[in-house]
């Protein structure tokens, strides 16, 4: 799918892949509680540090939260994921929910999300997202534009709606990027994706967001191998010989 196609496809949707998308579940119900110690134990089980960048299975994801401290509060509001496989954005696997916490959203967010009381209060559980979330990413490395974030209201969200630790692995964008153009600056998605002439459409929308740190991934994997990265732990090694 073409990006422009695919940035309007966004826009048609957005509003409309929040309930729909999401089953009720029962969080202690044992098909539950078994499918997340399997997934666990598939996550410890992974070894992918070998492996070719370009033959990793990667969800790329981005969070929209009502602020940045889940512990004082703060509450993630949607999530939007898409697929990169074989070193290519796979347009037509992707994730949307947004998620029930009308009482969290500010007007300043929603100003900058576009996402309404209404909307949200017609939406699933963070429980029932995280569960259709998790089923949708499986054992995929995760990717995120400042991860930091994504991370930290990930954990906390896991921990509270499961009792369970988040152990997938999730690397930032910057990861990669500061190898492939080693000396840039740049750390805002905008700038990151003016430098490869990525376009920039419906910012602070989770799919769209994630979708623009999808084709920015893709482009510095294919730069990282072409300048001899071959695989995340080249990419460790290199990264861990930078001075602090």
């Amino acid at each position: 799918m073409a990006m422009n196609n695919m940035f309007q496809w966004v826009r048609q949707v957005s509003g409309k892949l929040g309930a729909p998308m999401v089953q009720s579940i029962d969080q202690t119900s044992p098909q539950h509680q078994s499918f997340m110690r399997q997934l666990q134990k598939d996550l410890k089980a992974k070894q992918p540090l070998l492996e070719p960048l370009d033959t990793l299975d990667f969800t790329v994801l981005d969070l929209e939260t009502s602020g940045f401290y889940p512990d004082g509060g703060d509450k993630i509001l949607s999530i939007g994921a898409v697929k990169v496989k074989k070193g290519k954005v796979v347009y037509d696997e992707t994730y949307y929910s947004t998620i029930c916490e009308p009482d969290a959203l500010s007007p300043e967010v929603s100003g900058l999300t576009g996402l309404t009381k209404e909307e949200l209060d017609q939406s699933p559980s963070i429980s029932e997202v995280l569960q259709s979330f998790y089923e949708f990413i499986n054992t995929d490395i995760l990717v995120a534009h400042h991860a930091k974030h994504e991370k930290k209201f990930l954990q906390h969200a896991t921990y509270q709606s499961s009792g369970m630790q988040f152990r997938h692995r999730l690397l930032d964008t910057s990861f990669l990027y500061q190898i492939a153009v080693p000396g840039q600056s740049a750390v805002e998605l905008d700038a990151c994706c003016d430098y490869y002439d990525i376009p920039i459409n419906n910012r602070h929308h989770a799919l769209a967001d994630a979708i623009m740190a999808a084709e920015l991934w893709v482009c510095t994997i294919q730069e990282a191998m072409q300048i001899g990265y071959e695989t995340l732990q080249d990419v460790y090694v290199h990264l861990n010989r930078q001075p602090r």
